[in-house]
């Protein structure tokens, strides 16, 4: 649906016209049901692959040095997930993606994050959690709990605003049915 791209526009936009200072991009560290193990380097190179969908997107619409040298300044700031506590992010875009394999209490203290003249897109799909076992995931309990309060807007898309590859669309309703079925018996 392109939920990523979105909020990635979003933070670019707010930063180039100046209501905010610095973009954040964050995401939790969970695989997608096979195990990386041990990756070297430092915290940036362990990161990449995790956040892979995001410079993705960066690089569509920022050229490759500028986003070098924000970075570099801090302009643009990775930050694991796991290591947001205890923060406060003032003048800032806040993109927090793959939401859907946060625990509820991850997306608390990431949403109770937020501080003055920011904003935080949270992006996830209910359906695509990787969480081990039946844990609750903390964008479900989120859209649930703050449907109502004032100042969040929750954007819900449907297959049909998919915009991938047009098979991307038939694959995703042959397995719901496919499923609709093995559920039904």
């Amino acid at each position: 649906t392109g939920k990523t791209y979105l909020a990635m526009a979003m933070a670019v936009s707010a930063l180039r016209e100046g209501t905010v200072t610095r973009i954040i991009l964050t995401r939790p560290a969970v695989e997608a049901g096979e195990a990386l193990g041990f990756l070297p380097g430092d915290l940036h190179e362990k990161l990449t692959p995790y956040l892979r969908p995001l410079y993705d997107a960066l690089h569509d619409m920022l050229p490759g040095e500028e986003i070098e040298k924000h970075m570099e300044r801090g302009v643009i700031e990775v930050a694991p997930l796991a290591y947001m506590r205890g923060r406060t992010l003032n003048n800032a875009f806040i993109v927090l993606d793959e939401a859907q394999n946060t625990t509820p209490e991850q997306m608390l203290m990431f949403l109770t994050r937020l501080g003055f003249n920011s904003k935080a897109v949270v992006t996830g799909d209910p359906t695509q959690t990787d969480l081990p076992g039946h844990k609750t995931s903390g964008l479900r309990e989120a859209v649930k709990v703050l449907h109502q309060v004032d100042g969040i807007a929750i954007c819900e898309f449907t297959k049909r605003d998919i915009v991938r590859h047009a098979l991307v669309q038939r694959i995703i309703v042959a397995y719901e049915e496919h499923r609709g079925k093995a559920m039904n018996g």
